[in-house]
């Protein structure tokens, strides 16, 4: 089997640096020069095959669905806004980063991926089948011990599993979950009870009562606190098993977009800050932080959104980065994603070669909040007036007729002929068939809305469309991702790979079996 296992991996590194070597080129090579690999090894850290430092503190954060372009838009809407609309950059935190790779994604099913999958890559180094969770893909009958159970049972390594979607979701789910089936909540949550681990902090459970026991009573006979509210996670100390569900929520009980959140609400990078809190011991961490409404905000194609919660990763990465300023011996850490989602683009066809990113500052909320007003506006069966009125509020898009029509700030938010009546569509469809659910759309619907709110999408892409932007699905991609590595052994993780290799660095990193 140990034989079987190393043939599949040399498999699966060759295939990758065949598949990504032209992408990686323009990208991670750069990145990655040997300039900071030279400076990293003076510092003793590294002696070519590792053979430096083990890291004592690993943080793995996940940005689900954050390809290159959600990166790049995210720098580029920053940079440009604050400085008065300049084609300046700017970098977040993780771009700082001296070693970066190019990373596939694929999985035993397709190219083009499922969360379960790869975060089982990422997690346990297999292949298995889109929808599966650290089992064995087609027969699903053994399942594969993470990362960070190993590093749990093997090194006395205190761990820590966040998200901002709910924390039996697939990807938290990858690293202490074995499931057939990324639907098995309820077992799930059992999982995350049994686990032993000591921080989860997220989204609500899915399924908690689809059992005798609920999965809250389940996690607190195993000894953890559940807390519910902002102010009881404020107070959890070092030393605490916590489980924390995050006071705020918004849809299907997962934290807040962060273009939603307000003020004073704990985002990604306040659960980030808690959980170096608590599991600090002399014995070192690993901690997965996942932005998953980057994925969400993807799949809708809401632009806006994804590049806020994009932002707010970077401000919790700079959390770890802080700490790694006070141990930078023993800290590793990375910034990668599971997958690519949307197929989001730098331009469009209507903008040719220009960009007008400050468009998105007048989007106010995500197309989940919106999505309630249009709830709303059926309800009291208003006009296509009223509801325009309300999506100048939400998406600073005008018609020619408008007040603001000369003011410059909205010089570039006003609705061509064709974008009204597409605009007018998709209100109308989203009175009739969006109140059903979607349940009798046609091919045509889909293509145009997915199985979204048809009027929300619809002011998302005309708002995407004039800024520049564009997407290309309502599902996940075969492109690569990008790992950012800094600390020890992060010399390790550069080139162009396989996402299973993530899991073979970190446990070579570490001397887990």
């Amino acid at each position: 089997m140990k034989n079987v296992k190393f043939s599949r991996r040399s498999f699966l590194k060759a295939g990758a640096a065949a598949s990504v070597a032209s992408l990686v080129a323009a990208n991670a090579a750069v990145a990655s020069a040997a300039e900071p690999k030279a400076a990293a090894q003076e510092n003793g850290l590294f002696d070519g095959m590792f053979g430096g430092k083990t890291p004592k503190y690993i943080f793995l954060f996940i940005g689900d669905g954050m390809g290159v372009a959600q990166i790049q838009s995210a720098s580029f809407y920053k940079g440009t806004v604050e400085n008065n609309g300049a084609v300046t950059p700017a970098e977040l935190s993780f771009m700082k980063f001296p070693f970066v790779g190019s990373v596939t994604t694929y999985d035993s099913t397709s190219f083009c991926p499922d969360s379960a999958s790869t975060a089982t890559s990422i997690a346990s180094g297999e292949k298995t089948e889109s929808g599966v969770i650290n089992m064995t893909p087609w027969t699903r009958d053994v399942p594969f011990e993470t990362i960070a159970e190993k590093l749990h049972s093997q090194k006395g390594y205190k761990v820590g599993i966040l998200s901002t979607v709910n924390i039996d979701h697939a990807t938290p789910a990858a690293f202490y979950a074995h499931q057939a089936s990324r639907k098995n909540y309820y077992e799930i949550g059992e999982e995350l009870a049994n686990s032993g681990f000591e921080y989860f902090a997220g989204g609500d459970f899915q399924d908690p009562r689809g059992g005798a026991v609920s999965n809250y009573d389940m996690a607190i006979a195993k000894g953890y606190k559940l807390v519910t509210t902002q102010a009881g996670a404020a107070a959890l100390k070092a030393g605490d098993k916590a489980l924390v569900i995050a006071e705020q929520r918004a849809d299907a009980a997962a934290m807040n977009y962060s273009i939603d959140a307000a003020a004073g609400e704990w985002q990604l990078s306040d659960y980030v800050r808690k959980g170096i809190e608590v599991l600090d011991n002399p014995n070192g961490f690993f901690m997965m932080a996942e932005s998953g409404k980057i994925d969400w905000a993807c799949h809708a194609n809401d632009t806006a959104a994804s590049i806020h919660d994009v932002l707010e990763m970077s401000n919790a990465v700079q959390v770890a980065v802080d700490f790694y300023n006070q141990h930078p011996n023993d800290t590793l850490i990375l910034v990668t994603a599971d997958h690519e989602t949307g197929g989001m683009t730098i331009g469009f066809t209507t903008t040719n070669y220009d960009t007008y990113l400050t468009n998105l500052t007048k989007q106010t909320m995500s197309f989940v909040k919106f999505d309630s007003i249009i709830d709303t506006l059926r309800a009291q069966g208003a006009s296509f007036e009223a509801a325009m009125a309300e999506a100048k509020k939400a998406f600073g898009l005008i018609t020619a007729n408008d007040a603001d029509a000369a003011n410059p700030e909205y010089e570039n938010l006003i609705l061509t002929d064709y974008e009204l009546e597409g605009l007018r569509t998709a209100y109308e469809r989203s009175m009739t068939v969006g109140a059903a659910g979607q349940g009798d759309m046609t091919q045509r619907d889909y293509e145009l809305y997915g199985t979204y709110q048809p009027f929300s999408v619809e002011l998302c892409h005309v708002l995407n469309h004039k800024s520049g932007m564009d997407h290309t699905t309502w599902s996940h991609t075969g492109a690569p991702v990008n790992l950012y590595a800094i600390g020890a052994g992060s010399d390790q993780f550069t080139g162009a790979y396989d996402n299973t290799e993530i899991y073979h660095k970190l446990a070579e990193l570490t001397s887990v079996q």
